[in-house]
């Protein structure tokens, strides 16, 4: 089964595409609340307007409070490209629910910040309360799985040893389209992770490079906090980004992001400028002339 957030009328909208691809619009106005009722496991739903597949206007694949983690340094490749040894421990930092947007929605490029570049995640969303689980048990509090790109101000982010403000810039991280239900896709398996800017591949790997895998992740947070329905986890992207390139790549207005995981579906966000460095403060408290 897949899950997805979309916008409708009068409000977001949780709608169910089964195989087929018959889709229909349930009556849960977030996803926390359609995992909380259990509808990833609801086979036989049968309640439900139908929709036309192609007039969805998807909305982030999470609620704007959920909790959002995402782990740095996890694909091997991406550890050796960066010139890092590999963690004895996952890398952990967050962002705030305001900076994800949908599928389709534009990635919008502050201009306080000037190095701009992608980062191709496969995503986990959390189904049920989790709180120190082992992580076995870790994969039955899985939902599913889906795309998102961690589109990063690695300016923003190299300020400090703290990544959070390179991470969380308002609408700048896409996640969707669709969640995915295990049962359908195991990123064990290998699924190949793919970013495109512009039509021209950037990123190609497989989710079986990660160190850490999803239900490792699920338990290893789940022994701080209690992970709720709808938090979601980015588990890291692997080799290619921007940052790294001879000479480095910056994505920049008007460019177009393809990312995608096989089973799981892709996102296509255009890139455009927002804002004004002459807002930024230098850091010496002062503002910029």
């Amino acid at each position: 089964m897949n899950l997805a957030v979309v916008r409708t009328d009068t409000g977001p909208r949780v709608v169910v595409r089964r195989r087929g691809d018959e889709v229909v619009q349930t009556a849960y106005r977030s996803l926390r609340a359609a995992l909380e009722a259990n509808l990833q496991h609801s086979h036989a739903l049968r309640e439900g307007a139908p929709v036309d597949p192609a007039t969805l206007e998807f909305a982030p694949v999470a609620d704007r409070d959920a909790k959002v983690f995402c782990i740095g340094h996890n694909y091997r490749a991406h550890i050796r490209e960066m010139g890092h040894d590999l963690p004895t421990h996952p890398n952990v930092f967050s962002k705030f629910g305001s900076a994800l947007v949908g599928a389709t929605d534009a990635i919008e490029l502050d201009r306080a910040a000037a190095q701009w570049d992608w980062e191709a995640e496969l995503a986990v969303v959390i189904g049920g309360r989790t709180r120190r689980v082992t992580p076995q048990a870790a994969r039955a509090q899985i939902a599913g799985y889906t795309v998102a790109n961690d589109i990063s101000a690695r300016d923003w982010q190299r300020r400090s040893s703290q990544w959070l403000l390179g991470k969380t810039f308002e609408k700048t991280t896409p996640v969707g389209p669709w969640l995915v239900t295990p049962d359908e896709v195991d990123p064990e398996d290998g699924l190949d992770v793919r970013c495109l800017v512009d039509g021209v591949e950037k990123q190609a790997a497989s989710t079986a490079d990660l160190l850490f895998r999803p239900a490792f992740l699920v338990s290893y947070l789940s022994q701080v906090l209690t992970l709720e329905p709808g938090d979601v986890v980015l588990t890291g992207t692997p080799g290619g980004v921007g940052a790294a390139r001879t000479p480095a790549e910056r994505l920049t207005p008007g460019q177009t992001v393809r990312t995608e995981i096989d089973g799981l579906g892709c996102l296509v966000n255009t890139c455009i400028g927002t804002g004004s460095p002459e807002q930024v403060p230098t850091s010496t408290g002062t503002t910029s002339a």
